[in-house]
């Protein structure tokens, strides 16, 4: 199983490990249920950068595809089909997807196995939906 997380807007001020640039509460909630699913890979999807590891180094910047148009989306995930095929993903493998319709949208496609467990929810709802399962775990 893979999980894909989405990056987002609340960042650090200074180069560091993709897992540690995203501060926002949404992220690092996600983070934790991803690491309690127990995948063989969790990536990052951001807008800068692509496809990231936990550990790679990056440097801060202000990009969303949040206002994206449908083209620069499509052209954003061509980018990022490329850095799974690089990874050698398997794209039979189940993956779940953590992440805004924005980020997810063109790439669910690529999985024959995909899942939006958030899919609908506003933010506060899926934030609830991580606190409920931080408590049952």
């Amino acid at each position: 199983m893979i999980v894909f997380l989405a990056c987002t807007k609340s960042k650090a001020d200074k180069p560091c490990k993709a897992r540690e640039m995203y501060q926002g509460e949404l992220f690092k909630k996600s983070l934790r249920y991803a690491q309690r699913l127990n995948p063989r890979k969790i990536y990052i999807l951001s807008a800068k950068y692509g496809l990231l590891e936990l550990d790679d180094q990056i440097e801060p910047y202000e990009k969303t595809l949040n206002g994206a148009t449908k083209k620069e989306r499509k052209q954003w995930s061509g980018m990022v089909y490329k850095q799974l095929q690089k990874k050698g993903v398997d794209f039979n493998e189940e993956a779940i997807f953590l992440a805004g319709e924005n980020y997810r949208y063109f790439l669910k496609q690529l999985f024959t196995k995909a899942s939006m467990p958030l899919k609908g929810l506003s933010i506060g709802r899926q934030l609830q939906y991580y606190k409920q399962r931080e408590e049952t775990s």
